[in-house]
């Protein structure tokens, strides 16, 4: 309701503005996440870890402690804002895995235009899909890098700071350590 009430003062400057905002402070907490992530498995090697960034902050799932994760949200910090950018870079990112799948996907859909008369057709126009998906996912894991340093994230953290960090217990998965930020 309240929404509704200022939607008519919101100019679309104003709009532009805030979803711009917004953009700027998900793409800060997903590099966050992929130095914290370095970091962690810098100092656990042998531990799995995942991440999840939003809006609000960003998620780390793994068997680590609440200490562990503040000394490396701490650490990733200040090695960003010391000018280690490449660390808003993971090679574990969705970001590539979006992107591999999306060009195997137009490979494959060029692969299979027209119209195969025979099964020597048909033969032909799988061996190209094949070739084509594998030279997708090679060139996946550049592009994706390229993707997330220049679009999803943004290694330059200004004046974000984590806020409070909240833990759940998932069983066998290790824990969920919910990190709400600001700035």
């Amino acid at each position: 309701m309240a929404f509704y009430g200022i939607l008519p003062y919101m100019t679309s400057k104003n709009i532009i503005f805030s979803l711009r905002s917004s953009i700027l402070h998900l793409r800060r907490n997903h590099a966050l996440e992929h130095a914290a992530l370095h970091v962690l498995a810098h100092r656990f090697p042998q531990k799995r870890l995942a991440g999840h960034s939003d809006f609000q902050g960003l998620r780390i799932i793994g068997d680590v402690n609440l200490r562990d994760v503040q000394e490396a949200l701490e650490d990733a910090l200040q090695r960003l804002r010391a000018g280690e950018l490449g660390l808003a870079v993971h090679p574990h990112c969705g970001t590539n895995y979006v992107i591999g799948g999306g060009l195997a996907a137009l490979a494959g859909a060029f692969a299979m235009r027209g119209k195969a008369t025979d099964i020597w057709g048909w033969l032909d126009r799988i061996s190209l899909a094949i070739l084509l998906g594998v030279l997708s996912l090679m060139l996946a894991q550049p592009l994706g890098a390229l993707f997330q340093e220049h679009i999803t994230t943004s290694p330059e953290p200004h004046g974000l700071e984590v806020v409070s960090i909240s833990t759940s217990d998932l069983g066998s998965m290790g824990k969920m350590h919910r990190v709400i930020t600001q700035g």
